[in-house]
């Protein structure tokens, strides 16, 4: 069950906002030069990109999103510690250590597909990615009323398949030796979470 007054976009630790186009686009730049983290994104090449060319795609990304097949929401740390009486930062002052996104759409059916994303190797396996998609999940199923959503998780990944099959995602298709890298055949698993599912699982939390 959703209740009116919950946070949809902040959590215990992070929160989902909008793009900064100057201060984001340094960080994200940083990102690209690191070769692992591409490759636990992305099926494509591994290439750096400048903060120029993160601009153009923080560009493509919101003319994207005016279509209404992609919602895309930067990763942010919250404070440690706020005093009662001090006010939280704005979303854009606060560090960006990632981002999740929505896309592939399909309205008609109620699919979508994910994607989260943690920069820096020192953020990882902070919990910061599982309180992200909880968050995501909600905005999808909830807000949205999708019925179904779908993540693509390499082989090699397993610290992420550990984080979508504990949030319920049970694999539907293994495309055997889709990938190839560092001289060997890797498997490309496509793991799927019904609305129904998502609400069972908040249920017996």
């Amino acid at each position: 069950m959703i209740r009116i007054d919950e946070q949809l976009f902040q959590g215990p630790h992070i929160c989902l906002g909008p793009i900064d186009h100057e201060k984001d686009a340094e960080v994200e730049a940083r990102w690209t030069h690191d070769a692992s983290y591409l490759r636990l994104l992305s099926l494509k090449p591994a290439l750096p990109a400048s903060p120029a060319q993160i601009k153009k795609r923080y560009e493509a990304i919101e003319k994207e999103q005016e279509q209404n097949n992609l919602f895309y929401f930067t990763i942010r740390l919250r404070p440690a510690e706020l005093a009662p009486e001090a006010e939280e930062p704005s979303v854009a002052a606060q560090p960006l250590i990632g981002f999740a996104r929505l896309d592939r759409i399909e309205w008609t059916n109620g699919n979508g597909y994910i994607q989260i994303g943690i920069g820096d190797p020192q953020d990882r396996q902070q919990g910061y990615g599982s309180e992200a998609l909880r968050l995501l999940l909600r905005f999808a199923f909830g807000e949205l009323n999708l019925h179904r959503l779908t993540v693509q998780v390499p082989e090699y990944n397993p610290a992420a398949l550990r984080l979508f099959q504990k949030a319920g995602f049970v694999e539907e298709v293994r495309r055997r030796q889709a990938l190839n890298r560092d001289g060997r055949r890797w498997d490309l698993l496509h793991l799927g979470l019904l609305s129904s599912e998502w609400e069972a699982g908040n249920e017996r939390q």
